[in-house]
């Protein structure tokens, strides 16, 4: 009862400055975890972790010259650490100095996976709708598309323009049915899709178009088709099917629909988890007083 009642206490006695610091803390050692292991610096970090166990133990022991060493090797490798962490730290403070507040820290230096797939797929379609070779790729959003996925066979790569050109290739194992993207990645190709019962559809509009509707009825998917006979781009939101696109405009509306849109939406889930954390912090406090 003693340890239930102390513990009681200390939760009672926590302020919002307490939760800040221990958020902001918290973020700290996740951007730390998140930099070592997207660089080659894990076995360093490793070294370092048995070279502060193996002082710890000889301290234990009273090994005083093995601990002497220790702790002159430490001591120097802080500068060590610095140099070979001089890109990673220079990447740090870079973001630092360019970055808005609300994406510090978050973001490589390098070209998100979603905006690069974008880039890769506006490119690989311009490129197809030249030669008309037909294709049809789906981008998941929010709804899975597992069922879908299902029917075809999994890829697991990242966009590339030659990887989704040879894909659709005629003659390709799979260039008749659909990529599925995934996360900024080629997730499946070779997939099977439900045809638009839409009666209103134009007549001269082939199956992948149809299947494109079709898809983008029945999930939030965007649905990018080019066609084999016209070379045309077309692409499906929401049952909506706008056609004759040029590559500017596609990159556009899949920026607008891909990038944009998720962002918002994400921003929109951040502020509203917020929003509910302070009206608890608030009644909590509202209960103490």
């Amino acid at each position: 009862m003693d340890s239930i009642l102390l513990l009681w206490q200390n939760l009672t006695s926590i302020t919002v400055s307490d939760i800040i610091d221990i958020a902001v803390v918290s973020f700290l050692i996740y951007q730390v975890v998140k930099l070592v292991r997207e660089t080659s610096s894990a076995r360093i970090i490793r070294g370092v972790i048995v070279l502060i166990v193996a002082m710890w133990i000889s301290n234990i022991l009273q090994l005083t010259m093995v601990n002497y060493l220790f702790q002159t090797v430490l001591t120097w490798g802080i500068l060590v650490i610095a140099i070979v962490f001089q890109p990673e730290l220079r990447r740090v403070l870079e973001r630092v100095g360019k970055s808005k507040l609300s994406s510090l820290m978050l973001r490589n230096d390098t070209i998100p996976v979603e905006e690069k797939a974008v880039l890769e797929i506006v490119h690989a379609c311009s490129e197809m709708s030249w030669s008309r070779t037909g294709a049809l790729i789906i981008f998941e959003r929010k709804e899975s598309l597992e069922d879908v996925i299902r029917t075809g066979t999994i890829v697991n790569a990242d966009v590339k323009d030659e990887l989704v050109r040879n894909i659709f290739y005629e003659g390709a194992p799979l260039h008749d049915g659909a990529m599925i993207i995934r996360g900024g990645r080629v997730h499946a190709a070779g997939c099977v899709l439900p045809l638009s019962p839409n009666p209103n559809l134009a007549k001269e509009l082939g199956t992948r178009h149809r299947a494109a509707v079709g898809m983008s009825e029945n999930a939030d998917s965007v649905s990018l088709v080019v066609s084999e006979e016209t070379g045309s781009i077309s692409i499906a939101i929401d049952g909506q099917l706008q056609r004759h696109l040029v590559p500017e405009q596609l990159d556009e509306i899949l920026r607008t629909e891909l990038l944009v849109k998720e962002e918002l939406e994400q921003q929109h889930e951040e502020m509203t988890v917020l929003a509910k954390i302070m009206d608890k912090i608030q009644g909590f406090g509202g209960k103490k007083r």
